[in-house]
Order: structure tokens, then C-alpha cells, then sequence
């Protein structure tokens, strides 16, 4: 087992590992232990209990959290020219189609969020063995594809997160960062596990 240091030992001190902790309690701790001189991300891991494999039960979907997650996500827009500085103007970082589909195609993925026209969708299917394994591919239930250029930047911008579950069952996702105030980060992560709940299928017997 590796050794703790010092400061860890002191925020292992402050977590009973007997307790149950509800969520004002939790956010209050988990500032009071980060050990980090950064800002470090607050991130959430949901046991749902459910089998992945099973189409019904591969749960995924979207959620703005209230107070954001306290990153500037990076977007690109893949659209056609006419779409461009509506893209920009919107808040977008990089717009356009044939060069990010050659960009991307030669390795480059400094991007947080991928967000298409349904047009272009055949085109970005060329990317796609690149964008998959990374979370990029844009998908129509996560807002990503869709006309409402402007609307989708605004989201992301504005704390739209996507989430999905792994293959494990498990749902891994960021609900703020260390500077915080408890109060945000609880309410961020109400939003998060409110929207988790309404989305649960009726063949799982329950999330764990």
C-alpha cells in the first residue's frame, strides 16, 4: 500500500468510513480533505445497478448544472459555411466542416464538446473511430446534434453536461470544482441525481 503523506493523513482523519454521508454533509468534507494547491474538479460516481448491454438500460442524457462545473469547455462546430459565424457569434471556438474533419482526422482532439448539423452527420462519420472512444461523437440525444446552433453553444457554454453509463453501471461526472461554496456544489449535484432518477427504466429493479 503506498504511504500517505502527510496531508493526507490528516483528511483521511476527517472521514469515518462508518458513516453515511447525505449530500450537504459530503460537499461540506470534501472541501475540508483536498489535499490539491489547484482547483481541483468535485466529480460524482453513480452505482446505477443496471446492465449497460441492455438497450433500455444504457442510460445516458444531459443536465445544466445551475452553477456550471467551473470549466470553459472548448466547442467546435461542424457546419456548413452559412452556419459559421453563427456558430462564432454564439460563443463557439471553432467553426467550419471540411478543415476539422481533416484536422481531426490527422489526431487532433483539443476539444471538450462536438456539436453538428443533421446535414453533415455522413462527414462526421468519417471522424468517427476517433471521436467515439473519446465521448466527441455528436449524438441527437444529448443536444449535440441539431439546427439550433446557437441554442446548443449557449447550453454548453452555460453548464450542459453530457453523462452516460460505463459498462460497468457506473455514471462518472463532474458537478463543480474545490473553490465551490458547499451550497452550489450540493445543488449542482441534486440536479445531476434528480435527473438520474427520472430516467430510470422500468425493467431495472433499482439503482444501488
Amino acid at each position: 500500500m503506498a504511504k500517505l503523506t502527510k496531508k493526507m493523513a490528516i483528511a483521511h482523519q476527517k472521514v469515518d468510513s462508518n458513516k453515511l454521508y447525505d449530500l450537504e454533509e459530503a460537499m461540506k468534507l470534501v472541501k475540508e480533505v483536498n489535499v490539491t494547491k489547484f482547483d481541483s474538479s468535485i466529480d460524482l460516481h453513480i452505482r446505477l445497478g443496471v446492465d449497460p448491454r441492455k438497450a433500455d438500460q444504457a442510460i445516458r442524457g444531459t443536465v445544466t448544472l445551475p452553477h456550471g462545473t467551473g470549466k470553459s469547455k472548448r466547442v467546435l462546430v461542424l457546419c456548413t459555411p452559412d452556419k459559421v459565424d453563427e456558430a462564432l457569434e454564439a460563443g463557439a471556438d471553432y467553426a467550419g466542416l471540411d478543415e476539422y474533419i481533416k484536422k481531426v482526422g490527422d489526431g487532433w482532439t483539443d476539444i471538450d464538446v462536438i456539436i453538428a448539423m443533421p446535414s453533415v452527420m455522413a462527414q462526421v462519420g468519417k471522424i468517427g473511430r476517433i471521436l467515439g472512444p473519446r465521448g466527441l461523437m455528436p449524438n441527437p440525444k444529448s443536444g449535440t446534434v441539431t439546427m439550433d446552433i446557437k441554442g446548443a453553444v449557449g447550453d454548453v457554454k452555460g453548464g450542459k453536461i453530457a453523462f452516460r453509463v460505463d459498462k460497468f453501471g457506473i455514471i462518472h461526472s463532474p458537478v463543480g470544482r474545490v473553490s465551490f461554496s458547499a451550497d452550489k456544489l450540493r445543488e449542482n449535484a441534486h440536479e445531476l441525481l434528480s435527473t438520474i432518477l427520472k430516467m430510470k427504466p422500468s425493467s431495472a429493479k433499482a439503482y444501488t
